[in-house]
């Protein structure tokens, strides 16, 4: 899926310094920059990073959470729109949100009560979720400034963040140390990947949680548009979105998304709304499609490829009207959709889903890739 172009990224240190460009012949090259973004109360600078690729596509992600602020696509007539839900400034996104463009860590998704066992020691993590913990606790890695560094990559524009999570912190055993990438290539793919590495037996499973819309962020409810997902099953859930640990056929349920149906067309047969984990199809860890979303009105597709296991698919059911985002638009209900790729939620309880147990000595990697065209 990943064709090899000819570009090189441009380098770049600060807007002050500005970029040195290498252009292929009869194209744009690919851009790096960085600029201020604000700082966090404790007086820590977050920077925001601007990654363009040899065809207008924009993408913003800042170092606070290493957070995917926005992303310009264009649409059949070739317009640009901001397909991501966010907000224009720092301060808004320190007031608290529901984990927009956010690198999710440790855990992404829930763990039961909080708590977990590792070789017979007891780990007992924040219930934010209450009764569970949710994303990595109070202070995730949502939260958190990571460094950052322009990478140099052969066909687009990519910057490196790295964050590293000491022992004890949130509740997890051992110090992780995590870098994500991001790429925009130049066949239009935003792609996400991982590492980690630990010094104690943890758990880690870390995921991006942007919501999209690919109308246009604040451009009405995500209800007409059309998604197909490579899974045949998923993970039943409790009350408290807990797995019941069972692997659930999606045949003759509203979750069946195997053909492609509007999210809004079974919607109501849902009670809150979509909000699980889909077991992918596919089998042997290679990065293959999990998700297509076709928008008809722009014409606008982003498919979903990823190497995990689990899908969380969710449709900003908790969405109010009470947050209002870039560009003063407000969102209510439904006005954005989430694809995690992810380990299955409660993994560390249930013995019976693909691992999320990292060791000293082995590396966590994940890579997903988000890829945008239209029709």
């Amino acid at each position: 899926m990943f064709k090899q172009g000819v570009m090189v990224v441009a380098a770049c240190a600060s807007l002050l310094l500005g970029c040195a460009t290498v252009e292929a012949e009869d194209t744009v090259a690919p851009s790096a920059a960085v600029e201020a973004f604000g700082q966090t109360p404790e007086g820590q600078a977050v920077d925001l990073y601007t990654l363009t690729n040899s065809n207008g596509l924009r993408a913003r992600i800042m170092t606070y959470g290493a957070l995917l602020v926005s992303m310009e696509v264009p649409d059949r007539d070739g317009t640009l729109a901001d397909v991501v839900l966010g907000f224009d400034s720092l301060e808004d996104y320190l007031a608290g949100h529901p984990y927009f463009g956010a690198t999710v860590g440790r855990y992404a998704n829930r763990i039961a009560l909080g708590k977990f066992s590792i070789e017979g020691t007891e780990y007992t993590l924040a219930t934010n979720n209450a009764p569970n913990h949710l994303h990595g606790g109070n202070v995730g890695f949502d939260k958190r400034v990571w460094a950052a560094e322009i990478a140099e990559v052969e066909n687009g524009a990519a910057v490196t963040f790295s964050y590293t999570s000491p022992d004890g912190e949130e509740g997890y055993p051992g110090t992780v140390t995590s870098q994500v990438t991001y790429t925009l290539t130049n066949d239009n793919e935003l792609k996400v990947g991982y590492k980690a590495t630990t010094d104690k037996a943890t758990h880690v499973n870390l995921t991006h949680h942007s919501y999209f819309n690919l109308a246009g962020q604040g451009n009405g409810d995500i209800l007409s548009h059309v998604l197909t997902v490579e899974a045949d099953h998923y993970t039943p859930t409790d009350a408290t979105y807990i797995p019941t640990g069972e692997i659930a056929p999606v045949a003759n349920t509203p979750f069946d998304f195997t053909a492609p149906h509007t999210m809004g067309e079974r919607i109501g047969q849902v009670e809150g709304g979509y909000d699980l984990n889909y077991v992918l199809n596919s089998k042997d860890d290679a990065v293959a499609l999990a998700a297509k979303v076709y928008e008809p009105t722009t014409g606008r597709v982003m498919e979903v490829w990823t190497d995990e296991p689990g899908l969380q698919f969710y449709t900003g059911n908790f969405l109010d009207g009470t947050l209002t985002g870039k560009a003063g638009k407000v969102y209510n209900k439904n006005f954005g959709f989430c694809l995690e790729a992810q380990r299955f939620p409660d993994t560390p309880n249930r013995p019976n889903f693909p691992t999320s147990l990292l060791h000293p000595g082995e590396t966590y990697t994940q890579t997903t890739v988000h890829k945008f065209y239209t029709k």
